[in-house]
């Protein structure tokens, strides 16, 4: 697939009779809504039928008083506790990165009838991974000292976008936005610990889940290695499409070729269904 640079929206999906999808979002370890950023936009312009509704995990974003839950299942359950709060009836689409991939999976397999399709991007899993794939070694100390000295808002956003985009200087203009988020909504340490805990010990069914599943992954991942999703691809018989220069947060790196692809694989599952 080419890569994709720039600030075109993509092609809007033509009016069909097909009743309106609903899509939920889920971002991943200590991420919330806000760190879409123009994937959101651009996905409802190309989806113009569609809902498109953002989730924040237990402990992030709106939630960040909550204590986040020990296990990924938990917070699965916490998602679908949420949807039901709102009145909405599945089944859902979920599309999901990183740790809120693991929880889409975890949904899926629970309760497939509630989960219509997922797409899941640069996400690393037990049994398929080892740790050091799943979570690069050169990170390490970064995450250290992030997780053990005080830092400003801004040295913290700045150390992640160096760590999760291939183009940091091209992103620049989103740090206060993630700055201002962190200001407003920090993420205690202890829901830090709670979720790479959860990260950590969860493992996936060796089996892909009852439901239509792609995967999206990042060839040039600095943060998770590409082959996490090749080896997931591999052991659940399911597509996976890489892109050739984003990093770890595909969404910012390149949000026009995400919902290229989420469009794409949304069509591929309707055609098999008829």
């Amino acid at each position: 697939m080419p890569w994709t640079t720039g600030t075109e929206a993509p092609p809007t999906e033509a009016a069909a009779t097909r009743p309106p999808r609903t899509w939920v979002l889920l971002r991943g370890l200590t991420r919330e809504a806000a760190h879409w950023g123009a994937l959101v936009p651009l996905l409802a312009q190309a989806l113009p039928q569609d809902r498109i509704l953002t989730l924040d995990l237990p402990g992030n974003g709106c939630l960040h008083a909550q204590a986040s839950p020990w296990s990924v299942p938990a917070m699965a359950q916490a998602c679908r506790n949420a949807l039901a709060a709102q009145g909405v009836r599945g089944p859902v689409h979920l599309l999901a990165m990183s740790l809120g991939a693991m929880v889409a999976t975890a949904w899926a397999h629970s309760a497939p009838a509630e989960v219509a399709g997922c797409v899941l991007i640069n996400t690393s899993m037990r049994p398929f991974s080892p740790v050091h794939h799943r979570m690069q070694p050169h990170n390490w100390p970064t995450l250290a000292r992030l997780l053990l000295w005080p830092h400003t808002p801004l040295h913290i956003e700045r150390a992640v976008l160096r760590m999760t985009s291939n183009h940091p200087a091209a992103h620049a203009d989103v740090l206060p936005t993630w700055v201002l988020a962190r200001q407003q909504r920090p993420v205690r340490a202890a829901n830090v610990l709670r979720q790479l805990a959860a990260a950590a010990r969860y493992r996936a069914p060796p089996t892909a889940p009852l439901v239509p599943t792609l995967l999206l992954a990042s060839t040039h991942d600095r943060l998770v290695r590409s082959q996490c999703s090749r080896a997931m691809a591999q052991a659940w018989h399911c597509p996976l499409v890489e892109h050739p220069g984003a990093g770890h947060d595909l969404p910012l790196d390149d949000p026009q070729w995400v919902v290229e692809q989420v469009c794409a694989g949304a069509r591929r599952w309707e055609q098999t269904m008829q």
